[in-house]
């Protein structure tokens, strides 16, 4: 690709090749920069994901996890889960999703679970994940960390033993899971361990440069744009509207990086009330990087309108009953449990 570098070529020739060339410049960069976030992300991903998962695998095979099941049991019981999935949510809430997903079938074996416990398994994991990362974001937005972090876990819990009994009541996905991508499976020896570590860290690279790529062509098409700005009508049955609403919208399909980014940027501006700021912090807890997350639990079996549509419906219905609860606090009882009010986002008589 050096030719597309090169001064003396671009200058000389003339017609529709050297357009090509000159055009392609900008794409090849944003593909070679994308590449790289990606590539960093892994390497991250990397040093995290394969020590946990052998540490696991060590105490599944001394029996140790056996042992500590029973502690996790009154909680995932409320879920129609299996105790031992109850360590793959705790990596998940540390660690992110690529944490959790290898553990699932370590974990569990594969054939004693349906369509609708990895589904409600998947629903916890979307709520409540890399919660020191992400909320560390938000607080940096002003929101309470402790608040909001309650929030989005309880919010899974209620979120995951609803969708249970209905899957129970109406007998849906009850089907045997039969995943398109199988992270991890149990495997008799620890030579079988380690090729399927390895088969499993090789294909999450593929998916994330894939994803990476995806979210960058519908950005430069223009599709994301657009599917945001239709989302505002959403948003605002949510509770959130103006330019708090625009910023919401770019969380829930880039995720927290971005959307509670984006937002630290305006609550330091003063020009986002301290009560949209946190119903939109609120929001993206529930429903965050839509696209990319969605995908990954839909591949280890998940169904799709559960994990998408059923999430976003619940978002927008909890956030507008958080939203109307803030109407009727006091601006002191808001500052105690919701906001922070020291620095530059001190105005929280603004409305919400």
């Amino acid at each position: 690709m050096q030719y597309l570098t090169t001064p003396a070529i671009g200058d000389a020739v003339e017609g529709p090749g050297s357009c090509y060339r000159n055009s392609s410049m900008p794409i090849l960069r944003a593909a070679h920069v994308k590449t790289l976030e990606a590539l960093e992300i892994y390497w991250v991903l990397l040093r995290v994901m394969v020590p946990i998962t052998i540490i696991t695998e060590l105490l599944s095979r001394m029996g140790v996890i056996e042992a500590i099941a029973p502690a996790f049991a009154p909680v995932m019981s409320l879920v129609g889960l299996p105790p031992e999935l109850g360590l793959a949510w705790l990596s998940g809430m540390l660690v992110g999703i690529w944490g959790a997903v290898p553990l699932l079938f370590v974990l569990v074996p594969m054939d004693s679970l349906s369509v609708a416990d990895v589904t409600v398994f998947s629903a916890l994991l979307l709520f409540a994940h890399a919660l020191p990362i992400e909320q560390k974001i938000i607080q940096q937005a002003g929101p309470r960390m402790l608040t909001t972090t309650a929030l989005r876990i309880f919010g899974g819990l209620l979120y995951a033993f609803l969708l249970h009994n209905f899957l129970v009541v109406t007998g849906l996905l009850s089907e045997p899971v039969n995943p398109a991508w199988i992270p991890m499976n149990a495997t008799p020896n620890w030579t079988g361990f380690f090729i399927g570590l390895l088969e499993a860290m090789v294909t999450m690279l593929f998916i994330l440069l894939a994803l990476t790529w995806g979210l960058e062509i519908l950005k430069v098409t223009g599709i994301l744009g657009l599917v945001m700005k239709g989302l505002a009508p959403l948003l605002q049955l949510a509770g959130i509207r103006g330019e708090a609403g625009h910023l919401t919208a770019v969380g829930l399909f880039l995720g927290i990086s971005y959307g509670g980014g984006l937002l630290v940027r305006e609550a330091r501006s003063g020009l986002v009330s301290p009560r949209q700021i946190f119903i939109s912090c609120v929001f993206m807890g529930f429903a965050h990087s839509v696209i990319e997350d969605t995908l990954i639990v839909v591949a280890i079996g998940a169904d799709l309108s559960a994990v998408l549509g059923g999430r976003v419906v619940f978002a927008v219905v909890a956030t507008a009953a958080i939203a109307g609860l803030l109407r009727v606090i006091s601006d002191e009882a808001f500052s105690k449990w919701a906001f922070r009010t020291s620095g530059p986002q001190s105005a929280v008589q603004q409305g919400a």
